[in-house]
């Protein structure tokens, strides 16, 4: 299997011409009836050999930070880190493989930021602090070598993480604000990831996916503080509560529609899913609350799905031109 970057690659290469793999690229288009940008792609696995690979490397990982961790617990959770990074030498620079390059960056960011941490029983926020910005600078230099899409989400989500441990280290009663400070964090990821998405509308580079792994971090970070504020999942339920569940949703769905990512519309399905089934057992369908709701989004869902084309030239075409122009673009 080949993916946009390997193309580009060989266009690079003189292999192919330019206008051959746009040619290549909208024949493919045309026999799946829909656009590739449209179909949010991102490379993860290209074969079995992925999944081995990634066996393989745990299970060394996991024998290098045991072993280590009896000698030392820094020596263990930074052989970890030290390891992934030469496994990533090799996997990913040499082989190019898109799983195990996932696996490796995770490993790596998990042992350097364990590394400052583990020799304390009890690490305090400022622990956290050093461990988040050390881990930011560590995600930094591994986009630098290795070019791993995930690793600007892991780093932004690294330094997001360190700023609200700075917040809470130095006022303590900042707690009350946590789902602020989330959401602040969630809305400066997907502008972000908005910035990665424009300087690529057409979804043919690296950029497409870095975007897709930073609305995928901003997703949750977004959501979460604002349904939360509602109380669906403390049991504060009611036609009132689920009607503004109902329209924050509808809300989400079109900014994703918009932007043309769903991963907001996955990350608040939890919360309509539980506030519906919530509000139906109030009602005395107990038995059936999971089912009917489910039955319902999942339909209005797949409906969605067949129709995303026609419903983005919808959405798009009343925003403002200057926003459009930032947008992904809107394929007929």
């Amino acid at each position: 299997m080949y993916n946009d970057e390997d193309l580009n690659q060989a266009v690079e290469a003189g292999i192919f011409t330019n206008d051959s793999v746009s040619q290549f690229k909208s024949h493919i288009a045309s026999l799946k009836n829909t656009s590739l940008a449209d179909e949010e792609n991102f490379r993860l696995i290209t074969g079995f050999n992925d999944v081995f690979v990634v066996i393989a490397s745990g299970l060394l990982l996991a024998s290098i930070g045991f072993l280590g961790f009896h000698i030392s617990p820094m020596l263990g959770t930074a052989g970890v880190a030290i390891a992934s990074w030469f496994l990533a030498e090799f996997f990913v620079v040499k082989r190019r493989m898109a799983l195990p390059a996932i696996m490796l960056l995770l490993s790596f960011l998990g042992g350097v930021f364990a590394t400052p941490l583990v020799n304390y029983q009890h690490p305090n926020e400022i622990g956290f602090v050093i461990a988040g910005i050390v881990t930011s600078i560590a995600a930094m230099l591994h986009w630098r070598r290795f070019r791993v899409p995930i690793t600007v989400a892991a780093g932004v989500a690294a330094i997001c993480g360190s700023i609200i441990a700075v917040v809470l280290a130095s006022f303590p009663i900042a707690i009350t604000w946590v789902n602020s400070m989330l959401l602040i964090a969630g809305l400066s990821i997907f502008g972000l990831a908005m910035y990665w998405d424009a300087s690529d509308r057409k979804r043919q580079t690296r950029s497409s996916d870095v975007a897709f792994w930073l609305h995928l971090a901003a997703a949750p970070l977004i959501v979460h503080p604002i349904f939360s504020s509602l109380g669906v999942l403390q049991g504060i339920g009611g036609v009132s509560v689920s009607l503004m569940v109902v329209g924050l949703y509808v809300l989400l769905a079109m900014i994703s529609i918009a932007v043309d990512r769903r991963a907001i519309m996955v990350s608040a399905l939890v919360y309509v899913i539980y506030a519906f089934s919530t509000l139906l057992e109030t009602y005395g369908m107990v038995s059936y609350s999971f089912a009917i709701t489910g039955l319902c989004i999942g339909a209005t869902l797949l409906l969605l799905s067949a129709f995303w084309q026609v419903s983005r030239r919808q959405v798009v075409k009343v925003l403002p031109t200057p926003v459009q122009m930032l947008l992904p673009e809107v394929h007929a």
